[in-house]
């Protein structure tokens, strides 16, 4: 092979090796302009705007030719680059402790549409699966989108490589639940093609906000949030979840802020998860949880209209402390440069800022002259983004592989 052949040949695989770390610099807002496309990847123009051109080829993202100069800008502007909203989609599925939700999310973590489900959780996770995977096939049919693979969300952790969840202690499911192949099993009977991907609500959250939402540019994300029941923790390291050995890292539920508090269902006593919940704060605020409407949604509810309220005052502060205890000994172990919060734990930091982070600051090692950014989460319904993207990770990794 001669010597211009051979260049050319080398020319051509360095684009396609690019066109995964483009997309995903698309994908999460960081490549705007053909020109920052460039710079991040560190290759020629040219290479670029060959890139651009076959992720547009592949029905991925739009690349305006002509956007037009700002006012008194000078020079010819780089095309702009976008996610095509017309492109393929992922199914996402959530499985909470009051029911479910289905959504189709394109790129971008755009959700296209999106239907809940307010049914008890039944004791056996195939039907409520196969439920929420019909809920999400009816979805499809009626976009008439292409879909490129499926992801869930559970509130359990999720072992490794297994997929079983290990300890969905606020549904009724048993421990050990083979729940990927589960899923995996419906959205295949739903003709859904695609692989089908399972993980932990709270870390797909902590995923979702990093690429997409509050966590953006940080390199050692903590993230805890209160689903509808119990309390969830996960970290992000230089874009990539930490997970541990086997799936398992940041039970942050269990850590105990209240030696002499309620009784846990992992069988300890004074846990975040029962110290911090929706239904934690009910209780302290001497208000019943109604049958009528989610916890998280009446906490919340309570905390934004009824703040001024003596009891609900109380509980909030009292709440406020404990996750603030918690949150402390979670900076000395793991010193992050962000923590953002979800659920319930979001409404309490937005009730009380500085309480919260005098709080963390005064019981961290660290104190006031290190004390971390904390920050509510930003994204509705993050965790079915964070469940999209590990469906569009194959894409992501490989679009060509993927879609050509």
């Amino acid at each position: 092979m001669n010597g211009k052949a051979t260049t050319t040949r080398t020319k051509l695989e360095r684009g396609r090796s690019a066109l995964g770390p483009a997309l995903e610099l698309v994908h999460t807002g960081r490549a705007p302009t053909r020109a920052v496309l460039t710079s991040e990847l560190g290759v020629t123009r040219a290479t670029a705007g060959a890139v651009a051109a076959e992720l547009e080829a592949l029905g991925l993202i739009r690349v305006d030719s002509s956007p037009g100069s700002a006012a008194g800008s000078q020079g010819r502007p780089s095309h702009r680059l976008a996610v095509l909203e017309a492109g393929p989609v992922v199914l996402a599925a959530q499985v909470h402790a009051d029911g479910f939700r289905a959504a189709l999310v394109g790129l971008g973590g755009r959700t296209v549409a999106t239907v809940p489900g307010c049914v008890a959780v039944m004791a056996d996770p195939a039907q409520v699966l196969g439920e929420v995977v019909r809920a999400g096939a009816e979805l499809l049919r009626e976009s008439g989108l292409r879909c490129v693979g499926a992801g869930l969300a559970v509130p359990s952790a999720v072992a490794e490589p297994e997929g079983t969840a290990l300890n969905p202690l606020h549904i009724a499911w048993p421990a050990g639940s083979p729940v990927r192949d589960i899923f995996a099993a419906c959205v295949r009977e739903a003709g859904i093609t695609g692989p089908a991907f399972t993980g932990n609500d709270v870390n797909l959250a902590a995923l979702a906000e990093h690429r997409h939402g509050a966590g953006r540019g940080a390199h050692h994300l903590l993230c805890v949030a209160t689903g509808h029941r119990g309390v969830g923790g996960a970290l992000v390291l230089d874009g990539r979840l930490h997970s541990g050995s086997s799936g398992l890292a940041l039970e942050v539920g269990h850590l105990t802020v209240n030696p002499e508090g309620r009784p846990c269902h992992c069988g300890g006593r004074g846990c975040l998860d029962v110290e911090t919940d929706p239904l934690a704060f009910l209780t302290t605020a001497r208000r019943e949880p109604g049958p009528e409407e989610s916890l998280l949604k009446r906490a919340g509810d309570l905390l934004r209209t009824e703040y001024e309220d003596a009891d609900v005052r109380n509980a909030a502060e009292a709440l406020i402390d404990r996750l603030g205890l918690g949150l402390a000994g979670l900076v000395n172990i793991l010193n992050p440069d962000r923590i953002i919060l979800g659920g319930l734990h979001r409404e309490l930091l937005e009730a009380d800022p500085e309480r919260l982070r005098a709080v963390v600051a005064d019981r961290s090692l660290w104190g006031r002259s290190g004390s971390v950014p904390i920050l509510p989460c930003t994204l509705s319904h993050n965790s079915l983004v964070g469940a999209a993207e590990l469906a569009w990770q194959p894409v992501l990794d490989d679009p060509l592989a993927v879609l050509a």
